[in-house]
């Protein structure tokens, strides 16, 4: 197998320095170097997904973030538009509102499910395309973060009665029948929060995988990626 010369010396921050080393892909996918290299990029996008989400600003003009908005969502908005513009302009605020309280509730699940990262996942993220290591993150706690978060979101935008004031402006058409399909005359509270969950998620990891991408080659250059 191809061997990769390491020549990286990271400073971590209890001070160890990780010396210039020769190991084949096999043995470096099991290393502590190899995983602890990882570990660092991914928390590195994980701080930086949390520092925008705490910022409500930064949250709603991080473009990352609204590329991740569900396809109902963004159709719903797309038809708020041509109603109520500035309604829209709402839901994204207290969006972006609740984004904010999610950051304690999914700092844990993403950190802890990094600190759980075995040799099979180095051997694959070294094996795979850049971003692979995020897209296993996401494998591994996508559905728990949307379910931890849910009951959060649905709180915060029944708080500010968002759902309420969009079936208002769509109500007397069958709009939402033709964007959520069947013969659906309301948003329903559960849905929205759901859809602004998933939209809150997806971006996150747009931005730990936008990192992972960024650091790749400083940081995993000499694991070969």
């Amino acid at each position: 197998m191809k061997k990769y010369i390491i020549a990286i010396a990271l400073v971590f921050g209890t001070g160890a320095v990780i010396n210039t080393t020769l190991q084949s892909c096999s043995t470096l996918a099991t290393s502590d170097l190899g995983l602890a290299v990882i570990k660092r990029v991914l928390l590195g996008g994980i701080n930086k997904g949390m520092s925008i989400y705490g910022n409500k600003e930064a949250f709603l003009q991080n473009n990352l973030v609204d590329k991740a908005l569900p396809k109902e969502l963004r159709d719903i908005n797309t038809t708020l538009e041509k109603i109520a513009p500035s309604l829209v302009a709402k839901e994204r605020e207290y969006i972006a509102d609740a984004a904010v309280y999610t950051v304690n509730i999914s700092r844990p699940i993403l950190e802890n499910a990094v600190n759980s990262l075995n040799a099979q996942d180095v051997t694959r993220i070294i094996q795979g395309e850049k971003g692979t290591a995020t897209l296993i993150l996401k494998e591994k706690t996508s559905q728990q973060l949307v379910a931890a978060i849910a009951p959060k979101v649905e709180q915060e935008l029944n708080k500010y009665g968002i759902v309420k004031t969009i079936n208002t402006a769509l109500s007397g058409s069958n709009l939402l029948g033709s964007l959520l399909g069947g013969n659906r005359s309301n948003v329903n509270a559960g849905g929205l929060s759901m859809l602004a969950s998933e939209q809150i998620v997806n971006g996150l990891f747009n931005i730990i995988e936008d990192h992972e991408k960024q650091n790749s080659a400083s940081l995993l250059g000499p694991l070969g990626k």
